[in-house]
C-alpha cells in the first residue's frame, strides 16, 4: 500500500511527534515537498537530520518553527500543552492559506487553536497513542469548524501511516483518551499482575515474561486476524466445566466492567480538569 502526502512540518518531534515522523519515513510513504521537524536542542535535531528530513533546533535558530511551516500543507503541533498557544502565535503570521494545523496535545481545544490562528488556516485535533511508535497506534481525530472534507481526508491518511484512525466529534476526544490513549497502560498493568502470579506459581521471571507477554501478543494477533468477536473467541477457549471456565467465573465475580467504568471515569474527570486549566 502506498500513501502520498503533502509537505509536512512537525513542531516538537518528541515521543509522539517522533513516532509520526517514523511513520512518514516508512516504505510506501511519499511526502511531496519534504518533511520538516523542529526540536528545542541541537542534539535532538541532529539525531533526526538526514536526506529525507530537514531538522531544525530553536536553540541555534530562533526562526526554526517559522522556517519549518513555510510552504507546509500539514503542520503537527507536538509540544507540551502549556506551550501550544505561544507556538501557534509564533507561526500564525507565516502560515499560508490552506494550511492544516493538527494538535497532538491533550486539553487544547479546537476553539482555543482557531482563536489564535488566521481564518485561512484549518484546525484539527488528534489523540494518538503510544503504539504508534511501532505502527500499531489508534488515533482519535476531530475536525474544527474551518476544516473541509479534503482536510480531514489528508490528515486521516497521515495518521494511517502509524495505525488506525477513529474520526469523532471533539466532544468525544477526552472520552477516547481514557480508552485508546490510556489503554496501553491498562494492558501493561494487566501484564505486570499476571506475570507476578506466574512467578508466585514457581516460574522464573524470564519464563513468566515469555508466557504472559507471548499470550497477550498471540491473543491480540488472533483477534486482529480473525472476523470472530472477542466474546466468541473467549468461549472457544473456555471448555464447559474446564479449568478456564473456573478462572473466568472468578474474574467475572470481580466486576471488571465496573472497575473499568470507575477507572475511565477518573481519567475523564482529570482530562476535563486539565482542559479547564
Amino acid at each position: 500500500m502506498t500513501t502520498t502526502l503533502p509537505a509536512t512540518a512537525i513542531l516538537g518531534a518528541g515521543s509522539m511527534g517522533g513516532a509520526i515522523l517514523q511513520g512518514l519515513l516508512r516504505p510506501g510513504v511519499t511526502v511531496e515537498g519534504g518533511i520538516r521537524v523542529t526540536n528545542r536542542t541541537e542534539a535532538k535535531a541532529a539525531a533526526l537530520r538526514h536526506g529525507a528530513v530537514t531538522s531544525l533546533a530553536t536553540e541555534t535558530d530562533p526562526a526554526a518553527n517559522a522556517s519549518a511551516v513555510t510552504g507546509a500543507r500539514i503542520v503537527l503541533i507536538g509540544v507540551k500543552p502549556y506551550l501550544v498557544v505561544d507556538l501557534l502565535r509564533e507561526i500564525a503570521p507565516v502560515l499560508e492559506p490552506g494550511t492544516i494545523v493538527v494538535s497532538l496535545a491533550a486539553g487544547i481545544t479546537v476553539e482555543t487553536m482557531e482563536s489564535v490562528l488566521p481564518d485561512h488556516v484549518a484546525v484539527l485535533r488528534s489523540m494518538p497513542n503510544t503504539p504508534s511508535l511501532v505502527g500499531l497506534g489508534v488515533t482519535g481525530l476531530a475536525r474544527g469548524t474551518r476544516s473541509s472534507d479534503a482536510d480531514l481526508e489528508v490528515v486521516q491518511r497521515l495518521f494511517g501511516c502509524v495505525g488506525e484512525v477513529v474520526t469523532i466529534p471533539e466532544s468525544s476526544i477526552d472520552a477516547l483518551s481514557t480508552i485508546s490513549g490510556s489503554g496501553p497502560a491498562y494492558v501493561f498493568f494487566l501484564i505486570e499482575e499476571l506475570t507476578r502470579t506466574a512467578v508466585d506459581l514457581g516460574f522464573t521471571e524470564a519464563q513468566a515474561a515469555v508466557m504472559v507477554q507471548g499470550t497477550f501478543r498471540g491473543a491480540s494477533e488472533l483477534l486482529a486476524h480473525d472476523v470472530i468477536a472477542p466474546d466468541e473467541l473467549r468461549r472457544r477457549v473456555t471448555s464447559p466445566n474446564g479449568t478456564t471456565e473456573k478462572a473466568v467465573e472468578v474474574l467475572q465475580s470481580g466486576d471488571l466492567k465496573g472497575l473499568f467504568d470507575r477507572a475511565t471515569a477518573a481519567a475523564l474527570a482529570r482530562a476535563r480538569e486539565i482542559a479547564a486549566g
